[in-house]
């Protein structure tokens, strides 16, 4: 359901749409849609989203808005963003208010992943 003036959809580039798409389902169990070869759209069960078709990458270095997702088991993500084909770029570190870790997905986006517990 759609609410006035808050984050509704999130896109990201990926250079291999298959790749990108495996990784996320194995790794946080997000449902996808292709709509042909230039576009796969994601919902995550929270928030919908899509990957289109591009040579570029989004990164903090480069500027680019951090993505954060939440997850319970810390230690359990990072070895299934492991297992899967992400690389941590940041191990797990403290921070106000809990811990957190960053990764590239097999595309080089950036993406972090935090916990309070």
């Amino acid at each position: 359901m759609q609410t006035d003036q808050k984050i509704d959809y999130l896109e990201l580039p990926a250079k291999d749409l298959k790749a990108v798409q495996s990784f996320y389902e194995k790794a946080f169990d997000w449902k996808f849609t292709s709509y042909g070869d230039e576009y796969i759209a994601f919902n995550d069960g929270t928030i919908d989203g899509g990957f289109y078709k591009s040579n570029l990458t989004s990164s903090t270095e480069n500027g680019a808005a951090l993505i954060v997702i939440y997850a319970i088991n810390l230690e359990a993500i990072l070895e299934k963003v492991k297992t899967n084909g992400g690389t941590i770029i940041k191990e797990i570190f403290l921070f106000p208010g809990g811990r957190r870790f960053q990764f590239h997905d097999p595309n080089g986006n950036e993406l972090g992943v935090w916990s309070d517990k």
